[in-house]
């Protein structure tokens, strides 16, 4: 990832912390992008920066065109143009049956979910394509091939990620730009907090490798997918869930 620009939407914790850590020990340089958690953002860039390396925080609401937009303008002039898009910041939903659903909350997911990766992509992939050169991985969920009960919303709205992905990676291609998928199983970070004990333990039983995911191991695909070691590869979907989703 060496002279390397990322950005890194949602990096303030969880996955997009661990990702964020990681391509900057392997040389890029790395955009945290946050929308509320300023703190922890700035916190990680000083750590980026103790290990000498390069990083700044960027506070944009990913949702909002304008916003992805100043982003993108303030990570070219302090960093350098964005060669690497991380598409990771969480809209959140309520967890709850179809039968029990409201049209204004599953909506506001799916325009959440695909709005964020619209808007950051439309940023980015014009001077990707005059470069011909760009990677963009976006995270989705297991829960986009393998759905679970009350999360009707996510599995749409994740699908729907999943499905840009691949039609990106078909338009972009010729311009030597690779979009990937990288689809986490249940991975232990603040978002799932709330999941119960009883349903991790059973969760981990359920996974070959007999654990959960950490952070750690979803960073670790997304440098697989986004390092020049993996320059052939484009339109994969890769899932992190230590065997639970086989392809």
């Amino acid at each position: 990832m060496k002279n390397r620009v990322v950005l890194v939407t949602g990096a303030s914790r969880g996955i997009g912390a661990a990702t964020a850590k990681l391509l900057a020990r392997h040389g890029a340089a790395v955009a945290v992008n946050y929308h509320r958690s300023e703190a922890e953002a700035l916190a990680l860039v000083e750590e980026l920066r103790r290990g000498d390396r390069r990083g700044i925080a960027v506070r944009a609401d990913v949702r909002d065109p304008a916003q992805v937009q100043a982003m993108a303008e303030t990570v070219a002039r302090d960093l350098g143009p964005v060669d690497t898009l991380v598409v990771n910041a969480s809209i959140s939903f309520p967890i709850r049956p179809f039968v029990d659903y409201a049209w204004e909350d599953f909506q506001a997911k799916l325009d959440g979910e695909l709005g964020a990766a619209f808007h950051c992509c439309k940023a980015v992939v014009p001077g990707m394509v005059a470069r011909r050169a760009g990677c963009i991985v976006m995270i989705s969920s297991g829960l986009s091939r393998r759905p679970g009960q009350g999360f009707c919303a996510h599995s749409a709205a994740k699908s729907g990620l999943d499905g840009l992905a691949r039609a990106l990676a078909l338009e972009l291609g010729p311009h030597g730009i690779r979009v990937n998928v990288v689809a986490p199983g249940l991975t232990e970070t603040d978002a799932t907090a709330h999941v119960p004990a009883a349903m991790k333990e059973t969760s981990a039983r359920m996974t070959p490798l007999g654990r959960n995911g950490q952070p750690e191991d979803v960073a670790g695909a997304v440098l697989a997918v986004a390092a020049d070691t993996g320059r052939f590869l484009t339109g994969v979907y890769l899932p992190v869930s230590g065997g639970t989703l086989m392809l």
